[in-house]
């Protein structure tokens, strides 16, 4: 808050990014109604998860996102000589506080939406609305790790990570049934972008049939997307050459 201007100016302009995203969502099916079988209300509930989780894990996970400057610059040398996770270090290097206006218009659609749906709320399903933004906070971190890791070798960080990141974002903010099969099974079984919008929002939504822990626990099963990016960003700490800067 030392730039008090600058951090309401910033705020307001992640509210206003993903809006006009939203705007072209509104067309979309004011134009034409529903795509497979999905109205707006529905779609918009997902565009609100996957847009809540990518904004939280923007503004905590930055560090990663920003890590070849440490790399560059030889920082990272400093992290680590010191007694702490290199993974929490670079976690807490850098917050980008001005995603809360993002997250405050992923808000504002998740109401939106769910006045806009009739579900039958029971706890299982509270919880796993709530897992479902956290199962998308933690592939989005994965990903930054990934990509963090590639600046051990390449040292500049390498723009095709926003495939997966920015991509995956714009991807599943639709439910992943639209898509071509191959497409959705690669963002269910190997980025599994599937367990935080499409399988446990047809829960929400109640259309499917089947035990209600299960679909509960799916989410979960996305979280654990994170523990190969961290194994793989231990490799890259172990092989790690200084740049000598």
């Amino acid at each position: 808050m030392q730039y008090r201007t600058s951090f309401w100016l910033l705020s307001i302009g992640q509210f206003f990014i993903p809006f006009s995203v939203f705007a072209g969502l509104y067309f979309l099916f004011d134009r034409f109604g529903q795509i497979k079988g999905w109205n707006f209300s529905e779609v918009a509930l997902c565009f609100a998860v996957i847009h809540m989780a990518f904004s939280l894990s923007e503004c905590f996970a930055r560090g990663f996102d920003s890590f070849s400057a440490l790399v560059i610059k030889g920082d990272f040398d400093r992290v680590l000589v010191r007694p702490r996770s290199t993974f929490v270090q670079v976690l807490g290097s850098k917050f980008e506080f001005t995603r809360v206006g993002r997250m405050l218009q992923s808000v504002l659609v998740l109401i939106l939406a769910l006045s806009g749906l009739s579900i039958e709320w029971s706890l299982i399903k509270v919880i796993t609305l709530l897992l479902m933004i956290t199962s998308g906070v933690f592939i989005f971190t994965g990903i930054y790790m990934l990509a963090a890791t590639m600046c051990f070798w390449t040292v500049q960080g390498l723009e095709v990570a926003n495939i997966f990141t920015d991509g995956g974002r714009e991807m599943a903010q639709y439910p992943l049934n639209i898509y071509q099969k191959w497409v959705a099974r690669f963002f269910t079984y190997v980025i599994p972008f599937g367990t935080v919008n499409y399988i446990p929002l047809q829960f929400i939504l109640g259309k499917t049939n089947g035990n209600d822990l299960m679909y509960m626990l799916i989410p979960v099963l996305g979280s654990l997307f994170i523990l190969p990016c961290f194994f793989v960003w231990q490799f890259g700490v172990r092989h790690y050459r200084s740049t000598g800067s």
